[in-house]
């Protein structure tokens, strides 16, 4: 049977009822003058950064362009694809935090120019954000977990041609620029931000609008490729990367260490992915900005689960307790702690019986 994980449903009634919302997050001890220097933000590194992407994508898109329609020009728009699908989900992410820079408008500009990419509209997804984090994985609350029980796992593989997810978002804008919000989102999105919601959205159309009239102008796909399809070619990395923050991990607990994970990725994937693979020391100090994370792993890793060592390996981990939700919903990793590491709480208890 599928679980109800509706915001405004009886599971949302429920884990308000029983106490599960906004928990007490558990939290490593750690020097708080350590915790303090990690939270010091950097324009310069950020603007490295930020100028390394959008070059990236200048280059690459121009180089596109330069061949195309020549099979040669397929390589390009594959990395310009990446960059603008995929590298962009951590840019939203970090900017949306309001930490990857110093000054407080360029982590604005970032943030609104990676949302257009995404199709995600920054004031919603700004509040979806900020109860993710408060309410990780617990059923009924997070707007933002990426596959239920059982998992659906054609939506997880279409989705990594943004397939499903670009479907949902596109109905989304035009939801929003009719001036209405989903009632799910009702239940995050502030009254007095709505009028942005809805002004932001039929900017958004009016510019897509536009692109594909100049698609039909020209007789040409072109314009396409380079506003809005990147959404679907690119956006495999994300959605790779975005399926091992939680997924197979438990749900309705109020401890990072049993509902989110660390994966050691390649230098390529990080720079993608904005360091986000170190998503335990995320999710567990928010605050840092993604160019301390490494020493935050560091720093903590005496009191948290060992990292998977690679994107493949935490696949070979994963894939089979999908595999047994499908028959058995409540399957699930329950990730080793070190010697010495602060031990589970007793709602660990009930996950041993379920333990994959």
């Amino acid at each position: 049977m599928n679980r109800d994980y509706a915001l405004d449903g009886e599971a949302a009634r429920l884990a308000v009822s029983e106490g599960r919302a906004g928990p007490a997050w558990y939290r490593p001890r750690v020097d708080p003058d350590s915790i303090r220097a990690l939270r010091e933000k950097s324009d310069a590194i950020a603007l490295r950064d930020t100028a390394l992407w959008l070059g990236l994508m200048v280059l690459s898109c121009g180089l596109a362009l330069w061949l195309w329609p020549s099979w040669w020009s397929a390589p390009f728009w594959f990395v310009y694809g990446v960059l603008y699908g995929s590298a962009s989900d951590s840019r939203w992410h970090e900017c949306g935090h309001r930490t990857a820079f110093k000054t407080a408008w360029m982590n604005a500009v970032v943030y609104q120019i990676a949302s257009f990419m995404l199709i995600r509209n920054p004031v919603v997804w700004r509040a979806s954000h900020v109860r993710h984090h408060t309410d990780t994985i617990i059923v009924g609350r997070d707007p933002e977990i990426v596959a239920m029980r059982p998992p659906d796992l054609i939506r997880l593989l279409l989705n990594l041609f943004g397939i499903v997810d670009t479907i949902h978002l596109v109905r989304r804008m035009f939801l929003h620029a009719g001036g209405r919000l989903h009632p799910e989102e009702s239940t995050y999105v502030r009254e007095s931000d709505r009028g942005k919601v809805f002004l932001i959205a039929r900017i958004w159309l009016a510019i897509y609008v536009a692109t594909i009239g100049l698609s039909i102008w020209l007789g040409s796909i072109l314009p396409l490729m380079v506003i809005g399809l990147p959404r679907l070619y690119g956006a495999w990395h994300h959605v790779m990367t975005g399926i091992l923050q939680h997924l197979g991990l438990a749900e309705n607990v109020a401890d990072h260490r049993l509902n989110t994970r660390t994966v050691l990725m390649n230098p390529v994937s990080r720079f993608i992915y904005l360091n986000m693979n170190y998503h335990l020391e995320h999710h567990m100090f928010t605050m840092v900005p993604y160019y301390h994370l490494p020493k935050l792993h560091e720093l903590i890793r005496h009191d948290v689960p060992a990292p998977d060592p690679s994107i493949l390996a935490a696949f070979r981990r994963l894939m089979p307790v999908l595999v047994k939700q499908l028959r058995y919903a409540d399957a699930v990793i329950i990730p080793v702690l070190p010697d010495g590491a602060t031990p589970y709480g007793p709602e660990v208890d009930r996950l041993r019986p379920h333990a994959a």
